[in-house]
């Protein structure tokens, strides 16, 4: 069969559109049956909300309205509103054909998956996120960061190793911390936010502000990026779905544990489906399944989140004389909660604080181990087995962290900070292949219309325009102009 075609193009086999110069075509198979509810694709937006509910929503967005106020939270919808169409076409070529959106961009220059692996290692080797954690666990139990953050790391190796499905221990974890969450969230409306700090968030949308000079382009650029996702944790919603059995790539094996799991042998590159009446059926509710899920999910519970957490920091420590410009900010928060509502309540601030943070880096962790593992077996080392090497990279990413940790490099806010600066950088180039894999290598029928390739576009701006005002202060910085 052939793919529906433009007036004055050449009828093609789906299977044509694939360059075909660094990777073997695709298999040719029909599009997998959509499941009768839509709870059975909950997940991938779960996981994605929960790593990502750290760094942006219990770090940087609420330090920003300890210093600022409200100005800046108007960015959190900007940033998930762009990363809801990124994670839609990373998931559109997946749902179509079981690859990762790094495979599909192998396709077209060979090492731009191990570009984007390399590039999310080095965003991550900085061990931000458990040293947050660990930094929070000080303030309830008190001792070192450094030995309690290297725990955890180690504990993250484990976890990861003996989880007979990754995806699915994942997708558990995720699911408690986000209940965590948002039973902070809960609670903080009702003891600590009060009638005027409530009075004053329609400031968000009355009084936008970009505060840079106060803050710092890298800093203001890291709560963008970092808004929900970011970086690296957009492109991994290709393996989450994949592993969650939507669209193509239910015919994609998943990753494993080496301990207890059943080894499978996962292929290097994927399948595509002929545009047939009863496929382009199932694409269509596979389709508005994913758009539904991610909307519901990620979205929602990511701004939610950021706004709370924000109005919670701007209702106990905005105008403190004194506060810290870093991540002491959380304990100046959970004491004014102390003093506000009770000696509970700042307590279990901090509890769910290290919960979430410590979850966060197992995601993380996870993500970015799927991604090296995801390129090395697609196009360098393709008889190799994917759980192997992503259980290497695993203790790798592991392994270094600690290295850094003793080097003395264990500030928080800085590494974090590093980290977002590279996944806006990454979210600025991926933006442009994006708009390349889906419009050239879909077929037709199932390509971006012109609203997402629009969407698309203003991300491409949108990070290039900050990548290169943050690099230009660095550099300003540097050399004191």
């Amino acid at each position: 069969m052939t793919t529906t075609r433009r007036p004055g193009e050449r009828p093609r086999s789906v299977v044509d559109l694939f360059p075909t110069k660094h990777l073997a075509a695709p298999d040719v198979r029909d599009m997998p049956e959509p499941p009768a509810s839509f709870r059975h694709v909950i997940g991938p937006g779960i996981i994605a909300a929960g790593v990502g509910m750290a760094s942006g929503e219990f770090i940087l967005y609420p330090y920003i309205a300890s210093q600022v106020g409200l100005v800046f939270v108007w960015a959190a919808f900007v940033g998930l509103a762009t990363q809801y169409f990124l994670n839609m076409e990373i998931e559109r070529y997946t749902l179509a054909t079981g690859e990762t959106a790094l495979t599909g961009f192998s396709r077209y220059w060979r090492h731009w998956g191990l570009v984007f692996a390399i590039l999310a290692y080095f965003a991550n080797i900085w061990p931000g996120w458990a040293t947050s954690s660990a930094t929070l666990v000080t303030y309830l139990v008190g001792g070192s960061v450094v030995p309690i953050a290297i725990g955890m790391l180690l504990a993250i190796g484990l976890i990861l190793t003996m989880a007979p499905v990754v995806y699915q221990a994942l997708e558990k974890i995720e699911w408690f911390k986000v209940g965590a969450v948002l039973l902070l969230i809960v609670v903080a409306s009702v003891f600590a936010i009060e009638s005027s700090d409530w009075a004053d968030a329609p400031q968000i949308v009355t009084n936008p502000g970009l505060p840079y000079e106060q803050l710092g382009f890298a800093l203001l650029m890291g709560a963008l990026a970092f808004a929900g996702a970011g970086g690296g944790q957009n492109l991994c919603q290709s393996n989450w779905i994949r592993d969650k059995r939507f669209g193509m790539g239910a015919y994609v094996p998943r990753i494993v544990s080496p301990v207890t799991g059943h080894p499978e042998a996962a292929p290097s590159t994927g399948f595509v489906f002929e545009p047939t009446p009863e496929n382009m059926s199932r694409w269509r509710r596979w389709w508005k399944f994913a758009n539904t899920e991610q909307l519901t999910t990620f979205v929602a519970i990511s701004f939610i989140t950021i706004l709370f957490t924000s109005l919670l920091a701007y209702a106990t420590v905005f105008g403190q004389e004194g506060l810290a410009s870093d991540i002491s900010f959380l304990e100046a928060e959970g004491n004014a909660l102390n003093d506000e509502v009770g000696g509970w309540f700042g307590t279990f601030f901090w509890v769910i604080g290290a919960i979430s943070l410590f979850a966060a880096a197992l995601g993380i962790v996870d993500y970015t181990s799927r991604l090296g593992a995801d390129v090395l077996k697609t196009a360098y080392v393709k008889d190799a087995n994917e759980s192997k090497i992503y259980f290497g990279l695993v203790w790798g990413l592991v392994l270094i962290g600690c290295v850094v940790l003793l080097s003395g490099l264990t500030q928080p806010l800085v590494l974090l900070v590093i980290a977002a600066v590279t996944g806006g950088l990454m979210m600025f180039i991926y933006s442009a292949l994006l708009l390349l894999v889906n419009r050239r290598t879909l077929p037709v029928e199932i390509r971006p219309g012109a609203g997402r390739v629009a969407a698309l576009i203003w991300s491409f701006l949108l990070f290039g325009f900050l990548t290169v005002l943050t690099f230009n202060q660095q550099l300003q910085n540097l050399f004191g102009g």
